[in-house]
């Protein structure tokens, strides 16, 4: 993976979507300008594009488009929330499509977070869709919201109990509301404990990190996801799910870790189970991230975009 983004490809395009709401969402687009398009969603909710997975595809064949949502990455104003919901990000979407003048089918690429905004965009336009390529999937809905902390208590319990005891068991909220102060002794408490706890999550032997400075750019991180988080990602109890007879005939690969304790790997059987045209690899590993993951999402997505 280090060799992957030692040599990134270079965009043949990149700039901001016409501002809206405040907002200048940043995107850039690799390959072949009349290819096939790929959209690709990042991560997070509050992560940022990777240009080294633009490689993944054949650039010869392929027109792969990136773009940091609201708030993150090279997105204007950094960590903004106000108007930053689900459905904007959606909206976004078609306008950077549109803006980019695509009007052919596209393929659709996204992981964790990604894997959720790929499948709602496709509930509301399958017609646009050829198929879809998801690992890690996250479907937002009352059940996943629940393993979060109800879940995972079973495995990182101090952890758990420690956020509780600090919140007065509103959690979310309570860490929400530090990270979206102007008090920066706030916001590093917020995101060196809850903002940390996807990594707890993700290790066999966990410890929080209690640093004492974080980047802008981490911290503009932390206050998107929390600001997700806290509402509900904006979706309804299981809305992915409600709506996804939507794009059962819609070929789909979905790639998931076994032991995945951020996003279970239920979620991934579910959508699985109520695509007719898809199939799932389940990879024998555990976390959310891991090197056999990465290696396998790589080896499938060159072999679907070759």
């Amino acid at each position: 993976m280090f060799w992957d983004k030692w040599f990134e490809p270079k965009p043949y395009q990149s700039g901001f979507l016409p501002e809206k709401d405040g907002h200048q969402v940043y995107f850039e687009t690799f390959g072949n300008p009349k290819g096939k398009p790929v959209l690709v969603f990042h991560g997070g909710p509050g992560g940022a594009f990777h240009r080294y997975r633009a490689k993944y595809a054949n650039l010869k064949k392929y027109n792969v488009i990136m773009f940091d949502q609201r708030g993150c990455g090279k997105s204007l104003p950094l960590g903004e929330a106000k108007y930053n919901t689900t459905k904007d990000l959606l909206e976004d979407t078609t306008r950077l499509l549109n803006f980019l003048k695509i009007n052919k089918k596209v393929i659709l690429w996204g992981a964790s977070w990604g894997s959720t905004l790929a499948l709602l965009w496709a509930e509301q336009h399958p017609e646009k869709v050829e198929k879809m390529l998801l690992s890690q999937v996250f479907l937002a809905n009352k059940a996943s919201r629940a393993w979060e902390f109800d879940g995972t208590r079973y495995i990182y319990t101090e952890f758990v109990e420690k956020m509780e005891r600090d919140s007065g068991g509103k959690i979310l909220k309570y860490y929400n509301k530090l990270i979206q102060s102007d008090n920066k002794k706030n916001q590093l408490e917020a995101a060196n404990t809850y903002g940390w706890f996807e990594r707890v999550c993700g290790s066999q032997v966990p410890s929080f990190n209690h640093l004492e400075e974080l980047t802008d750019a981490e911290l503009a991180s932390h206050r998107i996801y929390m600001h997700y988080a806290d509402n509900k990602f904006f979706l309804s109890d299981n809305q992915i799910l409600d709506d996804i007879d939507r794009i059962k005939n819609i070929k789909t690969l979905i790639i998931h870790n076994r032991l995945d304790l951020i996003c279970p790997y239920k979620g991934a059987y579910e959508v699985q189970q109520k695509l007719a045209k898809s199939k799932l690899i389940t990879v024998p590993d555990f976390g959310h991230v891991s090197k056999m993951l990465g290696k396998v999402i790589k080896k499938e997505i060159k072999e679907q975009l070759k």
